[in-house]
């Protein structure tokens, strides 16, 4: 397992963060490739409970080196943040443990107005972004309108290039939305703040992988979000603003001659899914507030009620294929521990024809869950550590999963610890 890659296999919110933990121990290096502070992955280890939005998950592990690579949505202010509340807690985190790709582009204070600027000239049509600027940067680095994290240690061309992007942006900002602007002062102000406070940490990470892949390192890659929130792959135009696949994943992280020998996809053993878009298996009522406050189902970032149902088996085939997932790890199954019965969305039907393939986005909409049902089993199962701890209906009901997505269910989590995991 030299090379492998953790990633969401449906809408985000899977428990990545916790995986990762748990196998960095198996690694030398860990990369985040793509996304930006949108999302959280949260985890509980010694030293607590965290919730990371920029920081590799690797960050607790003593030996791990960590890296931001060139895809990420590098916002310098966030990453300081999260940086010194994670000292405060005891994590040690330097230059040796967390490095920044030069190449990453750094996320500036009016992406994130804009982002708002536009939920709301959007209204009712929004997209539910979390507004941390992440659609306009991915926008304006496709326009090669963004500044990397290596002009950081270039001041006088930085000036330069800053003034230039100023003028463009606030054409926008003033012409399309009527806010205010932005003036040099400001903008060389924050610079000076957030961004020389992350250039000790800017580095040639590409030389740095490309070394460490010379001498046999074993590298993990993590993704943010989940393949349905994939820009290419997901359910568009409801999706995030990067591709969170694993083929992503050397592209992104800095190492593009890199290759995969395992892709762990991350399904929950319910569903879970933050923002708009269409959500086929969505409960309401009374039966999706027991399951939320069953899996304290809110938003890592933003706190807010994450939309739940049960395991979309439709959805998760596709995601496993789009992942090309060759083990998955399953979690929370000890969340569906009241339940009497467990339901699973087997299949969907569109305008009354049943189908087990994932539609194209336009066709969500008319998409109607059809659902099966299998035996609870009604008994804490939290200290399972083996297989065989588990009760035979909870044994069913991992299995009946694996075979429906087609593929080895590998880990399957009982808990937020670290160590709350049976390995099959």
């Amino acid at each position: 397992m030299a090379n492998c890659a953790i990633v969401g296999i449906n809408w985000g919110d899977e428990g990545k963060g916790r995986m990762v933990d748990y196998l960095t121990d198996h690694f030398d290096v860990v990369v985040r490739y793509q996304g930006g502070g949108n999302a959280g992955h949260t985890v509980v280890n010694d030293k607590g409970k965290f919730a990371l939005h920029l920081l590799p998950s690797g960050i607790f592990r003593e030996g791990v080196v960590n890296i931001l690579g060139n895809g990420v949505a590098l916002d310098c202010e966030s990453l300081y943040d999260e940086i010194e509340t994670l000292r405060a807690a005891g994590v040690a985190i330097t230059p040796e443990n967390l490095k920044v790709s030069e190449r990453a582009s750094l996320l500036l204070p009016w992406h994130r107005e804009l982002d708002a600027l536009e939920e709301a000239r959007l209204k009712d049509k929004k997209y539910g972004s979390t507004k941390q600027g992440i659609a306009p940067f991915y926008s304006d680095k496709y326009q090669k309108k963004t500044v990397l994290a290596g002009e950081l240690l270039h001041p006088e061309h930085l000036k330069a290039h800053l003034a230039d992007l100023l003028e463009w942006k606030n054409l926008t900002l003033t012409r399309v939305y009527g806010a205010k602007g932005y003036t040099m002062d400001e903008l060389a102000a924050w610079i000076d703040d957030f961004g020389a406070k992350i250039k000790p940490f800017v580095a040639n990470t590409t030389a740095l992988l490309r070394e460490a892949q010379a001498n046999g390192k074993r590298i993990l890659f993590e993704a943010q979000l989940g393949a349905l929130r994939d820009l290419d792959y997901g359910i568009y135009p409801y999706t995030t603003s990067s591709n969170a696949i694993a083929a992503y994943a050397p592209v992104g992280s800095g190492l593009p001659t890199a290759k995969l020998d395992e892709v762990v996809g991350v399904v929950k053993a319910y569903s879970s899914c933050v923002g708009e878009g269409p959500f086929t298996c969505e409960w309401f009522g009374d039966e999706a507030t027991k399951l939320r406050e069953a899996g304290a189902e809110f938003g890592a970032k933003t706190g807010r009620p994450r939309r739940v149902g049960p395991i979309d088996l439709v959805a998760t085939r596709y995601g496993v294929e789009m992942q090309g997932a060759t083990s998955i790890a399953l979690t929370k199954l000890d969340v569906l521990s009241y339940m009497d019965k467990i339901p699973l969305c087997a299949h969907y039907e569109i305008d009354g024809v049943q189908t087990d393939d994932f539609p194209f986005p336009v066709l969500l909409d008319r998409a109607k869950p059809v659902m099966e049902y299998m035996p609870g089993w009604q008994c804490d199962i939290s200290g399972a550590r083996r297989w065989e701890d588990l009760p035979e209906a909870a044994r069913n009901y991992v299995e009946y999963v694996e075979k429906a997505i087609g593929c080895h269910i590998g880990y399957v989590s009982v808990g937020a610890e670290r160590e709350s995991l049976i390995l099959r």
